[in-house]
């Protein structure tokens, strides 16, 4: 992805969540510290949303948010409820919605399939693995009118397992992240910085330019 790319998409994100605060729930404050004031239900089903998405191995036995479905660290793992949470991101007020949202169309999906749903865990985490992944590919399809919601999560779940976004980078890798860990990350040099040695195609693709600088700006 070039850097106008990621601008993009960056732009895109906040005009998301700029969207979300002001028109869709438009009564939403916004406080601080509002990871340990989510309730269960609201953590469960985002937990169960991430799994689905980046699926990883049970954390304890009897897991209902994480279903288990591969071996390894999935996005719960990696800290997908520390990244929707953050200070910085200013989504925590609206997660408790968002998650009410999708249990609504849990339920109205087992509902359509015939599907008893268990009483002591939110609809979506009630769900089997198969059934949440054919819901999240509802969610995301073109015609689901809440599509651009599903789709930021889904950013920011991808955010948690590659980039320990929650965290800074140094950090993460030296108390081995398990996204960065599970993607072999490379830890930085002595001096704290990463340098990259090795030619991403194995060769240079061009020359360097005379008037380059020792720091590898051009004069």
């Amino acid at each position: 992805m070039s850097s106008l790319d990621r601008r993009t998409a960056l732009k895109a994100l906040a005009g998301a969540v700029a969207a979300l605060s002001v028109s869709r729930f438009p009564s939403v404050t916004s406080p601080a510290g509002m990871t340990e004031g989510l309730g269960s239900w609201t953590v469960l089903t985002l937990e169960a949303f991430a799994d689905t998405q980046i699926p990883g191995e049970r954390r304890f036995a009897g897991d209902a948010a994480v279903a288990g479905a591969v071996s390894g660290p999935g996005a719960v793992q990696a800290g997908v409820i520390k990244t929707l949470a953050s200070d910085e991101l200013r989504l925590a007020p609206l997660l408790p919605e968002i998650a009410a949202l999708l249990n609504a169309r849990a339920l109205a999906y087992a509902t359509a399939h015939l599907i008893l749903l268990p009483i002591t865990f939110p609809p979506f985490v009630g769900l089997p693995f198969q059934h949440r992944t054919a819901l999240v590919g509802d969610l995301l399809g073109h015609e689901n009118p809440d599509r651009s919601i599903w789709q930021m999560i889904s950013l920011l779940t991808s955010l948690a397992f590659d980039t320990a976004a929650h965290i800074d980078t140094r950090q993460a890798v030296t108390t081995h992240h398990p996204g960065l860990t599970w993607l072999g990350f490379p830890p930085p040099g002595p001096d704290g910085l990463w340098r990259f040695t090795d030619y991403s195609y194995g060769k240079a693709l061009a020359a360097l330019h005379p008037a380059t600088t020792a720091s590898g700006s051009p004069a």
